[in-house]
């Protein structure tokens, strides 16, 4: 299937959540993961990575792999359902190997496309997960990135042709590659909020918004 003749198909898409951190910077009790958010008029209240996740299933781009690492699938505290968990043992050398293992799982689904994004950014709407899929399917650039007001954010879509151009290790994910070939690049305007919570004061911010 070639991006130029064809469009996105569900089949032709994995999406892959990032939840494998420590969590370092959280200095509150537990994993900033399992942290409750409050209720909105569209979603209950949940934890951090389940409202981030359910916008990623939301979008039904097709399937949704979430990388654990520090915590286990268990440990999330909450029903995943049909999600898909694929543990990266060695998620202490950094987010690289994460995506690595998240793509290892979209290979094997047949997929043309991995749209990723990050578990402790809730603030993310299923159509940033779509619009970034469709437009790497549909290229000429295989990279699309989400901005908000004009900056690069999450997620970001990688067509299968640059998997293997990306870093083996370290902690930027594509971003050293967008960096050195801007002509693979193409930034796709989202809705949403690309905010992530990394310590408890980000949290109290999202509590209280």
């Amino acid at each position: 299937m070639s991006r130029e003749d064809s469009n996105r198909s569900d089949e032709a898409v994995t999406a892959i959540v990032l939840a494998a951190g420590a969590g370092s910077r959280f200095r509150d009790v537990g994993h900033k993961l399992t942290a409750v958010l409050p209720a909105t008029a569209a979603r209950p209240a949940e934890p951090v990575a389940h409202r981030s996740i359910a916008a990623a299933v939301a979008a039904a781009i097709g399937p949704v792999v979430v990388v654990t690492g520090r915590l286990a699938r268990a440990d999330l505290g909450f029903d995943l359902g049909a999600v898909e968990t694929a543990h990266n043992a060695d998620w202490a050398s950094g987010q690289m190997t994460s995506v690595r293992t998240g793509l290892d799982l979209a290979e094997r689904n047949g997929s043309v496309v991995a749209v990723i994004g990050l578990a402790d950014q809730p603030g993310i709407d299923p159509s940033a997960w779509r619009a970034v899929a469709d437009a790497a399917a549909a290229g000429p650039a295989p990279i699309a990135v989400a901005t908000y007001d004009g900056r690069r954010g999450n997620p970001v879509a990688l067509h299968r042709s640059v998997w293997n151009r990306l870093p083996t290790g370290g902690d930027e994910g594509a971003r050293s590659l967008m960096q050195l070939h801007p002509e693979l690049v193409r930034e796709v305007p989202c809705t949403g909020s690309p905010t992530d919570i990394d310590t408890a004061e980000d949290l109290r911010r999202w509590q209280n918004s």
